[in-house]
């Protein structure tokens, strides 16, 4: 969730009455935001660098807001006081409107781009007046979106300039980082870099290194330039220092490369309508034509609306309210979602704005009709049907056995619920036939393949992590694996399993079978002789010789037959397996099903 920290007297002064903290706390609450913090720039810089370093930094109170993850329009200043004057009824909902300038300006997608960023969008700012505070106010936008709806530029990067420093038509193209040389807004030195000489240069930068990756393996590298040759901006890493923004700034070109059109257009849209207040004449956007690899022509940005239309009766329903049409229309206005009444007085008909692109289903308007009602007024209803929740039978069994083998004297252990397919198969021993295990589509790292199909494998791995441990080491866990499984909705299907494992100097094969003995004695399963009667056979558990290639086999392993069918495994891990996971001491293990018991 991120967290916006604005000026309090910037705030009071925009919206025109002064608040003391907890008055703002509960405007915020009304509104479905919290107030995080109240702070100042020099106690935020006392806390990471001291108060030597802090002692002159401004002692202006910030409050810190956390905005929800979906609300673009609340990351500035701009945003947030915007709506909170909706909110209170001092404004109605803002309107923008796209200007038609003498000659529109131009960008042209060059083919090559669409390898590495196929999308490009663009809007002009016309006679923008800038303040320290509204510059800072703009660049702090932009970051947070980068961050947010941009997953850290992976999907969006924008670059804003002062169009009065370049000329179009402009052009987005993809080149040899060889053909790309410009100098950056950020660079240690004054002059000119190459674009793989300054990729090289901030790999080393705290703020851009973790951008560098994105671009940096690629044959080709983004760039924008203007009709000069002027290089704007190497998306998604930095842009050129030539059309920096100034507080002198009249005319801003903002454009966004993206790998994703839609949240391009989301956050063009957020830029534009949030920052054309300062314009000459406020509220109008200035549109680009971007020309397609296709030819085709589309103009940017596109700040149409949509009618979402919302039975009065299925709002009050699901909320739990009795409004009539006409308060609920009052009440989604107050959240920037003009609302008319439908002829029969049954419908609403929402207008949704470009500043809302969170609106995407009938229950995004009834959670803000629920806002703007005030959770606090919804009266509280007993439900009609009575019923009494308890915890599912698998997990009450299975913290009962985790006291039972707790008290066995084994330490409980938690391990990942991804793996690598290594780990669960070629290391012990075992085939994979392609059936067994839920393969991730995109691992990130070849640890995390494959969803674990045992967890004899993570204790194993738990082991190997603590071999400096005095010996004996015993520990267990209690979790569920998955299976592949075409019979089930998902295709695949969870199984609770127990697993245990003794780490000693002795192969201990005596000790995890007292330990089998005794959970399935705690289980209320008693041990019987294997017999032609299938009854006498039914009515325990008993053990035969095994062939799971992790153990010795029948040297020392026994699978574990229960009412006629296999529920698991005990004896000594094979050395091949040991030596696999680096474990130089032998280890006797143990893992049994436990859905059959529920």
């Amino acid at each position: 969730m991120p967290t916006v920290g604005l000026k309090a007297e910037l705030l009071f002064e925009r919206l025109e009455r002064r608040y003391t903290e907890d008055e703002f706390q509960e405007l915020c609450f009304e509104f479905g935001l919290e107030l995080d913090d109240v702070t100042s720039e020099k106690e935020q810089l006392t806390k990471s660098v001291g108060a030597e370093k802090a002692k002159d930094a401004s002692e202006e109170v910030i409050f810190k807001i956390d905005i929800p993850a979906n609300r673009y329009d609340l990351l500035c200043m701009e945003g947030i006081v915007r709506a909170l004057r909706v909110f209170k009824g001092l404004d109605k909902t803002q309107k923008f409107s796209l200007v038609e300038p003498p000659q529109r300006q131009k960008l042209t997608v060059m083919p090559d781009t669409q390898a590495v960023r196929p999308f490009c969008v663009a809007a002009v700012l016309r006679g923008v007046t800038l303040t320290q505070d509204s510059y800072d106010s703009f660049i702090d936008l932009q970051e947070k979106l980068h961050q947010n709806i941009c997953r850290k530029r992976t999907l969006v990067a924008i670059g804003t300039h002062d169009l009065d420093t370049i000329k179009g038509p402009f052009v987005y193209d993809a080149q040899a980082p060889k053909d790309i040389k410009f100098k950056p807004l950020r660079s240690p030195e004054i002059r000119e870099y190459q674009a793989d000489e300054l990729m090289k240069v901030y790999e080393t930068d705290l703020q851009l290194k973790q951008y560098v990756p994105i671009i940096k393996d690629k044959p080709r590298y983004p760039v924008i330039r203007d009709a000069n040759g002027v290089v704007l901006s190497m998306p998604p890493i930095i842009n050129g220092d030539h059309s920096k923004i100034t507080l002198d700034t009249k005319n801003i070109f903002i454009e966004c490369t993206a790998t994703d059109l839609t949240k391009a257009n989301v956050v063009l849209n957020m830029v534009v309508c949030m920052f054309s207040e300062y314009c000459a004449e406020p509220f109008t956007i200035e549109p680009v034509d971007v020309v397609r690899p296709d030819g085709a022509v589309v103009s940017y940005p596109d700040l149409s609306t949509r009618v979402e239309t919302v039975p009065v009766e299925l709002i009050n329903r699901r909320i739990g309210i009795n409004c009539w049409a006409p308060r609920l229309a009052e009440l989604l206005t107050r959240m920037q979602l003009p609302t008319e009444i439908s002829e029969d007085g049954t419908k609403l008909d929402v207008t949704v704005t470009p500043v809302r692109p969170d609106i995407i289903h009938a229950c995004d308007i009834w959670e803000d009709v629920a806002i703007s009602y005030g959770y606090n007024n919804i009266a509280r209803i007993d439900p009609q049907v009575v019923s009494q929740g308890e915890q599912q039978p698998v997990n009450k069994l299975s913290d009962q056995l985790r006291e039972v083998v707790a008290h066995a004297g084994f330490t409980e252990a938690l391990t990942f619920a991804l793996c690598g397919s290594d780990d669960a198969f070629g290391f012990l021993r075992r085939e994979d036939d392609g059936k067994t295990a839920a393969t991730i589509a995109n691992p990130v790292t070849q640890e995390f393949q494959i969803v674990r199909v045992n967890l004899l494998s993570g204790l194993l791995k738990t082991i190997a992590e603590n071999r400096a441990m005095p010996q004996p080491v015993k520990v267990f866990e209690i979790s569920d694996v998955v299976l592949l499984d075409p019979s089930t909705e998902t295709g695949a299907r969870n199984c609770r399993r127990l697993a245990a494992l003794i780490y000693s100097q002795s192969p201990c094969f005596e000790e995890i079978q007292a330990l089998c003995d005794y959970v399935m004695n705690q289980l209320g399963v008693s041990r019987c002789e294997p017999t032609d009667d299938k009854a006498t056979r039914d009515a325990g558990y008993y053990v035969i010789e095994s062939h799971d290639p992790a153990f010795l086999g029948a040297l020392g392993a026994a699978d574990v037959i229960c009412f006629g069918k296999r529920v698991g495994v005990f004896g000594v891990v094979h050395p091949e397996v040991l030596t696999n996971y680096k474990i130089k001491a032998p280890c006797g293990a143990l893992e049994l099903d436990l859905d059959g018991f529920v």
